[in-house]
């Protein structure tokens, strides 16, 4: 549907963005975009570790214990304080920029984890794990949901917030593609605790160098005034955002219950090292389907996208506990990654409709602790389940979460529409001439 603007006035909002709104959006037009590799460069840097953290440490505690039980308790320790604290990271990167919330959080996370290497490697007990869990997980480095805030301010008002969307989960699924195979090689080919110990390097160092970018980061207090006014916005009061954590509690617990499960599955068949290949295979079909969705010119609604995106995930990650050799898993885990992109994709572009831009880097670090959350719970279950039970149990655990998170989507799908838009503008100029902007 177009918009309407006056002849005698030019949104600032506008500015960071050059390519020509009536342009198709696509990628090439997305990475055009004035300043944006500013950002994209050491953004992906400070994102990879990451995707590292939670099999590096299911790797080494497994190897010093013996048990996925264990391993997965101390990497759902790590999951949970990331849950619990990441939103109010976001919440703070929002009233006092990102760049202060950086600086120390990716220093703290470094030690954190150097300290948890330590203790993992001197065979400490399992609350002493847990100490050096906490802030490890704690500080990890929101930098996903903070180059999406940055996206925001410079697409503002752009269809290309939609292509953004779905490059930044490309880009979330490469790194869940070169993560684990590079911590699997690690603590696999030179030592268990190798893994840990270049997350805590790479999140230093990316982090840093993130952090050093202060020209692209939102203006303190976002667009909407809010802060300015004192007033503060939280994103959890937005039932939409509520009803998209339970979505993205479900996704993580596809993300917990294959890397415990696939770790167990490669183990106990002798091939410990095909772990990191088969969840490269998943993360591959969820970094080539949100290709895909950036590409699309979409006609349906985002929430009903949602809605089929979901119902297929779902679908595909209840056939995971059947499969039985390395063929079948590689490619029910390729469909199960190609479900997981639209989902996440479409999760993060409804943000944009259901937040006031002061709360999004919020609302963003919600969604991303959800995950966390959720692959934290499901680390922790199908660990169980692999130690009590026949090799593939865990894979139980995907079924489960998407299925029940499938059944909120659908009971509460309603919330998922767009806040109304603010019509002051359009009443202060009515008297003039509108046009159309494509």
């Amino acid at each position: 549907m177009a918009s309407t603007v006056t002849p005698s006035k030019k949104s600032p909002e506008a500015a960071p963005h050059t390519a020509s709104s009536s342009a198709r959006p696509g990628y090439g037009q997305l990475l055009r975009t004035r300043g944006a590799w500013t950002f994209l460069l050491p953004g992906f840097a400070a994102r990879q570790p990451f995707a590292m953290l939670t099999i590096s440490i299911v790797l080494l505690v497994q190897h010093t214990t013996g048990s996925y039980g264990v391993a997965g308790a101390a990497a759902a320790v790590t999951g949970v304080s990331m849950a619990v604290f990441a939103p109010y990271g976001g919440r703070l990167a929002d009233r006092y920029g990102q760049r202060a919330v950086l600086l120390p959080g990716v220093i703290v996370h470094a030690a954190s984890g150097l300290a948890l290497t330590a203790l993992a490697l001197a065979d400490a007990p399992l609350w002493a794990l847990f100490a050096a869990a906490v802030p490890a997980g704690a500080s990890v480095p929101q930098v996903g949901p903070m180059v999406r805030a940055r996206w925001g301010v410079r697409l503002k008002g752009s269809p290309l917030m939609s292509t953004a969307a779905a490059f930044e989960s490309v880009t979330d699924e490469l790194t869940f593609v070169l993560g684990p195979l590079l911590a699997t090689a690690l603590c696999t080919g030179i030592d268990p605790a190798a893994g840990l110990v270049t997350e805590a390097a790479l999140t230093l160092v990316g982090g840093l160098l993130f952090a050093a970018q202060k020209r692209t980061q939102p203006e303190v207090g976002g667009a909407d005034g809010a802060h300015a006014r004192g007033e503060h916005v939280s994103a959890l009061r937005v039932p939409g955002v509520r009803v998209l954590i339970v979505a993205f509690l479900g996704i993580g617990s596809v993300f917990g219950g294959m890397q415990v499960s696939l770790a167990a599955f490669t183990e106990s068949i002798g091939e410990p090292g095909l772990n990191g290949v088969l969840y490269g295979v998943f993360a591959a079909g969820n970094m080539l389907a949100g290709l895909a969705c950036g590409a699309i010119a979409w006609k349906a609604a985002p929430q009903r996208r949602l809605l089929i995106g979901y119902a297929a995930l779902a679908l595909t990650a209840s056939g995971l506990w059947a499969a039985q050799s390395v063929p079948t898993l590689a490619g029910l885990g390729l469909l199960v990654g190609m479900c997981v992109a639209p989902a996440i994709v479409t999760g993060y572009t409804l943000v944009e409709g259901l937040v006031p831009a002061g709360a999004r880097t919020e609302a963003f670090t919600w969604l991303t602790g959800a995950v966390a959350l959720g692959q934290a719970l499901a680390v922790t279950v199908a660990g169980q389940l692999e130690d009590r039970f026949w090799d593939g149990a865990g894979f139980l655990v995907p079924m489960g979460g998407t299925v029940l998170a499938l059944a909120v989507l659908v009971a509460l799908r309603s919330r998922l529409a767009a806040r109304p838009r603010g019509r002051t503008v359009a009443r202060g100029v009515g008297h003039r001439e509108p046009v159309a902007v494509d």
